[in-house]
């Protein structure tokens, strides 16, 4: 499966995390039956937030770490990166989040995983199904791809 995580996913898979999202990153990357999505908007908007004081606290990671852990999502053999161009306008309370639905659609991604709350909205569900990305959680995402859904 084709799958691109979200940046809130990402942080949370970090080379020191634990916890779901780090499994599903591990999952994705060490499976030759799926491919982590990337965009050069996701890697950017991930390096800003890596950058945040409350992220840096609560990661304990070095800058260092972090940047050994872009260096390593960022290698051929873990990711494929997506060029998507100009997103639409399709996340109607974010229009920060429609890079990363583009990234999706283009990329065709079978899968978009985020737990941010703007695009469970129902027309950003919709407008995803329509073009065959399912969006979920990383439990869920992660359980689907064990086959326990």
């Amino acid at each position: 499966m084709r799958i691109v995580l979200d940046t809130n996913i990402l942080v949370r898979a970090n080379a020191r995390a634990k916890g779901p999202a780090r499994e599903l990153l591990q999952l994705i990357v060490n499976s030759t039956e799926h491919v982590l999505l990337l965009s050069p908007f996701l890697l950017k908007e991930l390096e800003r937030v890596f950058e945040y004081d409350r992220v840096r606290t609560a990661t304990k990671l070095t800058d260092e770490d972090v940047a050994e852990y872009l260096s390593y999502i960022r290698a051929r053999e873990v990711s494929e990166i997506i060029f998507p161009g100009p997103a639409p306008r399709i996340v109607p309370s974010d229009a920060d989040d429609d890079p990363v639905v583009h990234t999706a659609v283009v990329g065709r991604a079978e899968i978009l995983c985020t737990l941010n709350r703007d695009f469970y909205h129902a027309s950003v569900l919709e407008y995803c199904k329509e073009r065959g990305v399912l969006v979920g959680r990383d439990v869920a995402i992660l359980d689907l791809l064990r086959g326990r859904r």
